[in-house]
């Protein structure tokens, strides 16, 4: 938001319209993530307009916490979310997060109840994410929506530590190291367990 290039709604319909047939031919698409897209939430609805106006393939990156700010006829416009689930346990998830889980349960319920297709995104981070209980509620959640059409089990890492240097942020897994591989393998055989496609 501070350190961003300010792109207009018709550049990025521009640049959104140059690729066009090649998207199509691939059987690719539009993504839109960040930071969180949704604090951007109108440019974000135009833009996918413009996608699904052109037959773009549209997908959402996003966290969920602001997913009320899009009403249901907007969330139409999007054909694939890709949601950031960190926690469902509030004490684990506001010391992770800084935030209450609420907003972004909530939002992963309501796609469901309106059957938009869903990638849920878990990122495995040791001591905070990675203990057999934690999977295995995000995994039974996901798997309790009926939406949820694969679960991508992305291991931490620390490449996004400068970003909070850059913002004076207080960076709370400083001496965090990545997983596993193993312990990977084990959260995607949990999240297999309860029926979805985990990789």
């Amino acid at each position: 938001m501070s350190n961003g290039i300010p792109v207009t709604l018709s550049r990025a319909t521009e640049e959104l319209r140059k690729y066009r047939t090649g998207l199509k031919v691939m059987s690719g698409g539009f993504t839109l993530s960040g930071g969180e897209p949704l604090m951007q939430d109108r440019f974000a609805v135009k833009l996918f307009t413009a996608a699904q106006a052109m037959g773009i393939h549209t997908a959402l990156d996003t966290n969920g916490s602001l997913g009320d700010r899009l009403t249901d006829s907007e969330l139409k416009k999007i054909d694939l979310v890709l949601l950031d689930i960190k926690h469902t346990d509030p004490e684990r998830h506001r010391q992770l997060t800084g935030m209450e889980p609420g907003p972004v349960l909530d939002f992963a319920r309501r796609l469901a109840t309106l059957k938009r297709p869903v990638w849920l995104r878990f990122v495995l981070v040791p001591g905070w994410t990675d203990d057999v209980e934690c999977v295995g509620q995000i995994a039974r959640f996901a798997a309790s929506l009926g939406n949820v059409e694969r679960v991508d089990v992305l291991p931490f890492h620390q490449m996004g530590r400068f970003k909070w240097k850059e913002l004076r942020l207080d960076y709370k897994l400083t001496d965090v190291e990545p997983p596993s591989s193993e312990a990977v393998e084990q959260a995607c055989a949990q999240f297999r367990a309860e029926g979805l496609k985990a990789y």
